[in-house]
């Protein structure tokens, strides 16, 4: 019996600039399921479309988890009843699209990882822009354990975020990564103590909002645009954001400000 069947599964708060997304199931480690991901599709646009948030947090509840992805005991009883096995993507499934096909996504994602990052876990923190973990966090993609596969994008944002040796490794077998071991592949920003997660945090969203919120939001569009792609295309693309930027009150808000010794005043527009 799910003991978080009651409450809603994501706790969603808005404090100031900052938008704070809370996994919300620790009573099965945060697991993902079908009612998690509509609420999440639903907070996605929310944050997305309110001018007032400049960035946000994705963390789960509890001190042991982030989340341990998909609810398997849910999708043993989907199967049961005849539902077809998915493959990559989520369209046609309650919640599309979810945070990892949301590719066009403008605001900044901060992962605050407080243990248990598994399956689907691993691949929202992949998703994320910065990820900040816990000292004892642990990173897997158990997927081919069960006969299913990294379809949330981890097979593809671990190929391109790690060694392909080192992503196969992980993908092949199911080994899990710890916080540290992920901060020496560059998939983890920062590790840090439990008791420090918090602090931690608030220091790069503090960071974060010390910049002009177009500015972040260009930089972003830009650098996974250039991903894939050859740095002389990169430069002849035109960008949305970076247009945006480039035409906005803030672009004149910040060399002024320098000018004049003054912290900006920075509008979002």
């Amino acid at each position: 019996m799910d003991p978080d069947v009651d409450a809603p599964p994501v706790r969603y708060e808005k404090k100031g600039r900052t938008a704070w997304i809370t996994l919300d199931r620790p009573g099965v480690l945060n697991a993902m399921n079908l009612r998690m991901h509509e609420q999440l599709a639903e907070i996605w646009d929310d944050f997305e479309q309110d001018d007032d948030l400049w960035v946000g947090v994705l963390t789960g509840a509890g001190d042991r988890s982030f989340s341990v992805g998909q609810d398997l005991r849910e999708l043993a009883g989907r199967l049961r009843d005849g539902a077809r096995s998915t493959t990559f993507g989520s369209r046609g499934l309650p919640g599309w699209p979810r945070l990892t096909e949301r590719f066009s996504l403008s605001k900044p994602l901060i992962a605050r990882v407080n243990g248990y990052a598994l399956g689907g876990g691993f691949e929202l923190a992949l998703a994320c822009d910065i990820v900040v973990a816990a000292e004892h966090a642990t990173f897997a993609l158990p997927e081919a354990k069960r006969g299913l596969i990294a379809g949330a994008g981890g097979v593809f944002r671990l190929s391109q975020q790690a060694p392909m040796k080192v992503a196969l490794g992980h993908l092949l077998t199911g080994r899990p990564m710890s916080a540290q071991r992920g901060y020496e592949l560059g998939l983890v920003n920062e590790v840090v103590p439990l008791e420090q997660l918090d602090a931690c945090v608030d220091g790069w969203v503090e960071d974060v909002l010390a910049c002009a919120p177009l500015a972040v939001r260009a930089a972003k569009e830009a650098a996974l645009h250039a991903v894939t792609t050859p740095v002389q295309e990169a430069f002849a693309t035109r960008y949305v954001w970076e247009e945006r930027r480039m035409n906005s009150q803030d672009a004149v808000e910040g060399p002024l400000a320098f000018a004049q010794k003054r912290v900006p005043q920075w509008q979002g527009r």
